[in-house]
């Protein structure tokens, strides 16, 4: 560090709070804004204190990281160069046209459009750069086209705080009407093309009303349809696989509740299909008179596939169709009118099966490669034997497949091109299993660059999520390849409290079991340096989100492994954020974390491991916090807390450095392009962190 370099001191406010007779110091609370709800709406309100600090602190990771700004270039330009820049997705039919998303050269932003079915000129109806120009954040949220074609409902974000406007837009005049605000962006049309369903948030961000809008009317004259009593539940919708049913579907990390609106009878009540009950999750798919119902009833940790009459859905109806199988999880469910698709996964590998309702006959679409990523991609139509899915592996870049489910034949669309150029055989992706302190296996997905001496002299990016029950596909990135050319290996521990072995994987690594996550993480670090792929202190942990939880938890508990540490929108300060039942993400999250406002026993678990709370005097690796001023997910003052403790307690080590987005929220910058640039500042972080910064240029 030069020596003229002054890190900024955040001042110690003291401050102290106590629950279940246990006191907490938190001596850096102030740099949360008392009026963060403004702050998300409009971020010039923000404290002119927190604004200083946030400012000093970006100017101290600028000075630190200065030097690799020719490195941050030149990893833009190979990251761009890899894109197809006028890259398009293959046209989905729907009646008479295809619609589709497209980028052009040197767009940011997406632009949506249609081509006649049987072929013709394409139209497009919005342009996502035009939209995008006069503000510095933009982002699409949902997109429809009516069921008549005529118009399409649309919701962008222009601050990154995640209130989504509706605007609906004619296709044939290109003009916008109508303006509905402060919603999830979601957009489900009635069948007569005069109205749409949407969910409002509320003042807390949290979506739990389900409205109703008909064109040509004010917000104010919209109809409440649904409204939702929880606030540990949120709302969202989405239109039923037939297309009959708009589905009110709600839930928390444990439990779901599903009712049903007529599109062609709007007017009509929602439906109840069945009561909520306390563990018991549940998805639906329709046709005809008929429900297909994914679920874990009865036990069913990985869930089993039911059905129920239309007329009578309730649970005592349910009737197993696809048993439940342990250690086989269900994913998802497609459901086509001859044929039900489902997405499951065992021993860490996804598989698509595919089952004649006609026959019951059922056939599977699997792939070879040690690690891989399989997804269905759904339809507009109902009424066709076409399923489409993309493939793709650490090595492979995405294919998209139309599969013909009844001559099961396959046609590959498209390909992710490389424009700069790639090819498959000088890469080599293969996965090893990390024995835990239980001695829970742990599957760790590695690429590297095929020569690779493996003599444990290589440096290692370490990637790990491990929460909500999300597992981290071994899919296709191309960013990485700027990583694994300079001599990089990279590497996905799939940790427990993701599903990657299954939702019982998932269980074991929340709550009481949560530290189990954090656990496998370093388990995962020591199987790497067992095989040689790399060293103890040649190691760089990069997680977001829950995932950057993981990696202050890694780093108080195992950070003698690590050459550095990314965590991006860490969530970090976990036992305030849990006792603050304001904040948008709180109750729907206690399922997940627990309740230490209510619970002793979840109080201290939180407190016991949180990262914020568990800083030492101790040394550290590197560190880089990058967070987002308006996210409504993990709030701007997390790793803002976070690094000015570290800085005030740790011992030695570091240094640690705080990055926040003044203009952007939980997904950074907006823009294919400008994403690039964060991405070129945590490689360049890794590699300066491996002792690579120079050389990598």
């Amino acid at each position: 560090m030069p020596s003229q370099t002054r890190p900024p001191i955040a001042p110690r406010r003291p401050h102290a709070f106590t629950r279940h007779g246990i006191t907490v110091a938190d001596d850096y609370a102030w740099l949360k804004d008392a009026k963060w709800q403004e702050v998300l709406r409009d971020p010039a309100v923000l404290d002119p204190d927190i604004r200083k600090y946030l400012d000093e602190e970006n100017g101290y990771t600028e000075s630190l990281l200065g030097h690799t700004a020719a490195l941050q270039k030149t990893l833009v330009r190979e990251m761009r160069g890899r894109i197809k820049e006028d890259d398009s997705s293959v046209p989905s039919p729907d009646g008479s046209f295809a619609y589709f998303r497209k980028f052009r050269e040197g767009g940011q932003h997406e632009l949506f459009g249609r081509i006649p079915r049987e072929g013709g000129d394409s139209d497009i109806v919005l342009d996502g750069d035009a939209l995008a120009k006069d503000h510095k954040y933009f982002k699409f949220g949902g997109s429809r086209h009516s069921p008549d074609h005529k118009l399409q409902a649309w919701s962008a974000d222009t601050k990154g705080s995640e209130y989504f406007s509706i605007r609906v837009r004619d296709w044939a005049t290109g003009k916008d009407f109508d303006l509905v605000e402060e919603t999830d962006g979601g957009i489900v049309w009635s069948m007569d093309c005069k109205s749409f369903f949407y969910v409002k948030l509320d003042d807390n961000h949290r979506p739990m009303q389900v409205w109703r809008h008909r064109l040509g009317t004010k917000q104010a004259d919209d109809t409440l349809v649904y409204e939702e009593q929880d606030s540990g539940w949120f709302t969202h919708l989405h239109e039923s696989t037939s297309g009959r049913f708009c589905v009110i579907a709600g839930g928390d990390h444990e439990t779901s509740e599903q009712r049903l609106i007529d599109l062609a009878n709007p007017d009509a009540p929602p439906r109840l299909v069945a009561e909520r009950k306390e563990g018991v999750q549940y998805s639906l798919a329709d046709r005809g008179d008929e429900l297909f119902i994914l679920t874990n009833a009865d036990d069913a940790i990985d869930f089993k596939i039911v059905t129920a009459p239309l007329s009578s859905p309730e649970r005592k109806n349910w009737r197993d169709l696809i048993p439940y199988r342990p250690g086989i999880y269900i994913i998802d469910l497609d459901l086509y009118a001859g044929h039900l698709v489902r997405l499951e996964r065992a021993n860490a590998l996804p598989a698509i099966v595919i089952r004649d309702l006609t026959s019951n006959e059922e056939h599977a679409i699997a792939f070879d490669e040690a690690a891989y990523s399989l997804d269905t991609m759904g339809s507009y139509e109902f009424e066709t034997t076409n399923l489409r899915f993309a493939y793709s592996s650490m090595t492979t870049p995405s294919e998209v497949y139309d599969y013909d489910m009844a001559k099961r034949t396959r046609v590959l669309r498209k390909r992710q091109e490389i424009p700069s150029g790639h090819n498959a055989a000088d890469y080599v992706t293969t996965r090893i299993m990390a024995k835990a302190q239980d001695g829970a296996e742990v599957p760790v997905s590695i690429l590297y660059r095929r020569g690779l001496k493996l003599d444990g002299a290589a440096p290692l990016l370490l990637y790990g999520y491990g929460s909500y029950g999300m597992a981290m596909p071994a899919s296709f990135n191309a960013n990485r390849l700027s990583l694994v050319d300079r001599g990089f290996v990279y590497a996905i521990a799939h940790i427990r409290g993701g599903a990657d072995k299954g939702w019982g994987w998932y269980l074991d690594g929340k709550r009481e079991k949560k530290t189990n996550s954090f656990d496998d993480f370093a388990a995962s670090a020591h199987a790497l340096i067992a095989a040689k792929y790399t060293s103890a202190k040649r190691i760089v942990g990069h997680g977001g989100s829950a995932g950057g939880m993981l990696m202050g938890a890694v780093a108080n508990r195992a950070g003698e492994l690590f050459a550095g540490i990314v965590a991006e929108v860490p969530f970090v300060d976990v036992l305030n954020t849990m006792l603050d039942d304001t904040l948008p993400l709180t109750p729907p999250e206690w399922p997940e974390w627990g309740n230490p406002i209510e619970s002793e026993t979840d109080f201290r678990t939180i407190l016991s491991y949180s990262p914020y709370d568990n800083v030492a005097a101790k040394d550290y690796p590197a560190i880089l916090a990058m967070g987002g001023l308006t996210d409504p997910r993990v709030t701007y003052w997390e790793p803002a807390k976070w690094i000015a403790r570290l800085r005030a307690t740790m011992s030695g080590g570091g240094p640690v450095l705080l990055r926040t987005n003044m203009g952007a929220g939980h997904g950074g910058a907006s823009g294919r392009f400008n994403r690039l640039d964060e991405v070129a500042i945590v490689y360049a972080f890794a590699l300066w962190a491996a002792g690579m910064a120079e050389a990598g240029v």
